[in-house]
């Protein structure tokens, strides 16, 4: 699979991940890149690299205290009511599905603060049939639980749509659609030379596909 490079420079490197491979895919093409942070396999869209192990502790620690602003692309089911709003709601280990992380419900191992603020861009119903309400959000993962996007949209009732593993009754893939649709958007940071940089991953083909199916309710 080619890189997509957002962004390089001598110490890091940004790439567009596509959807269907690991978060460390490009390690077999470019092994001497550090990973600094995971994508599901499933999710697409903006991971950093480090090029030396000094930058690696440097964007590590970044992460860990949550000097990274992360922006994700989601469609859940069914109609979010505010507009904005945080959901703080710690996540554990799901005692009946050892793959699940799961913010409501029987929880085994040890259970993590988690933090997800979001905002609403747009209610909507599929522009054919409007039997089934979808709403497009911008969420911001103040914490970096596994799953933790996926967990916390479902624990308040509105799961990222086509969610085989978090969606339960209310799974269902509009625009026949493959995967979850989530998408890391964005990644903001100070450099350590104090240079704010953003970096942004343009929506893949099937998530735009599917958007693009939506109107206003």
């Amino acid at each position: 699979m080619k890189k997509q490079i957002i962004y390089e420079d001598v110490n890091m490197v940004a790439l567009n991940k596509s959807a269907g491979v690991n978060f460390d895919w490009v390690l077999k093409e470019s092994p001497e890149l550090l990973p600094v942070h995971r994508l599901d396999k499933d999710t697409s869209g903006i991971i950093l690299f480090a090029k030396n192990p000094k930058t690696a502790d440097d964007l590590k620690s970044l992460f860990q205290t949550h000097k990274i602003k992360k922006t994700y692309l989601a469609l859940v089911v069914g109609n979010v009511k505010n507009n904005r709003g945080v959901i703080d709601l710690p996540i554990g280990r799901s005692k009946k599905t050892p793959l699940k992380r799961v913010a409501v419900g029987e929880q085994r191992g040890k259970i993590r603060e988690a933090v997800t603020e979001y905002k609403v861009l747009k209610r909507a119903s599929l522009c054919f049939s409007a039997k089934r309400e979808f709403t497009l959000v911008e969420a911001y993962p103040k914490t970096g639980r596994t799953h933790q996007i996926r967990s916390h949209f479902a624990a308040i009732g509105h799961p990222v749509v086509c969610d085989k593993l978090y969606a339960g009754k209310k799974f269902v893939c509009p625009g026949n659609l493959k995967r979850q649709f989530l998408h890391a958007a964005a990644l903001e940071f100070t450099l350590p030379s104090d240079g704010r940089l953003r970096l942004e991953a343009g929506l893949p083909e099937d998530l735009a596909s599917v958007k693009v199916l939506l109107c206003h309710r």
